[in-house]
């Protein structure tokens, strides 16, 4: 009966809950309309195509190591499909990246998303260098919003610890798992003496 339970559960969460918790993360951060996004491991663009949906004149960008073992189909082209579906492509690019070495310039991004994806990347040094790299590209003043089902409290830990990162803030979430978890933080302004 517990199977049953959680089988039923898990294809709640893929239909219904997924989208909810995306749309719930991507609400509590004050959007202009203008940002450049990152949404790292972005998979089949469930967040990328939330942020972007929230955009008018800004761009979201979707990174991937496009893994067929979390995610079945996982490609560049499915996720410019999902985003051309969503009436989005315009705003919307995806390319090869792996987390602990994102290929962007420091102060890149306005807001960085990722959602089940951090976990994967193999040990927690692996992970840490993650966050690290999501500090490094985020802007003065931008927003980061994580949500994972393992591992937050190494996420909370890293970001405080990186330079200029404030208002690291963790909290529970059912999510679509009840030990998921979500981390926020702002990047600080430089102090203008």
């Amino acid at each position: 009966m517990a199977s049953l339970g959680y089988a039923a559960l898990h294809l709640w969460s893929s239909k219904r809950g997924k989208q909810r918790d995306a749309a719930r993360l991507l609400d509590g951060i004050p959007w202009r309309g203008d940002e450049h996004v990152l949404d790292v491991g972005c998979g089949h663009g469930l967040l990328l195509i939330n942020a972007a949906q929230r955009l008018t004149t800004g761009t979201a960008v979707g990174i991937d190591v496009w893994s067929q073992k979390d995610q079945w189909h996982n490609s560049p082209e499915a996720t410019l499909e999902n985003a051309r579906r969503a009436g989005v492509a315009d705003r919307v690019e995806v390319r090869d990246g792996d987390a602990r070495r994102l290929d962007f310039p420091d102060e890149t991004f306005d807001v960085v998303v990722s959602s089940l994806v951090i976990h994967n990347i193999p040990g927690d040094e692996g992970r840490a260098r993650a966050i690290s790299e999501i500090a490094r590209v985020l802007k003065p003043g931008g927003r980061v919003a994580i949500v994972d089902i393992a591992k937050t409290n190494l996420y909370e830990r890293e970001l405080a610890a990186a330079p200029a990162m404030t208002d690291v803030r963790r909290s529970r979430t059912v999510l679509f798992l009840p030990t998921s978890g979500k981390v926020t933080a702002t990047k600080a302004h430089p102090d203008p003496r």
